[in-house]
């Protein structure tokens, strides 16, 4: 088995697909939220 030492792992495409995942989550609640508002509003 390789050598493996805590902390020596490159982590960056794992932060930039997490920060792109945790933006998606944040626009579609946004754009949840304001449907819901527009509905509510306009009693569709």
């Amino acid at each position: 088995m390789a050598d493996y030492k805590h902390g020596t792992m490159d982590t960056r495409e794992q932060e930039k697909t997490f920060e792109g995942f945790i933006k998606f989550l944040v626009r579609s609640a946004i754009a949840t939220i304001i449907v819901v508002i527009l509905l509510a509003i306009f009693g569709a």
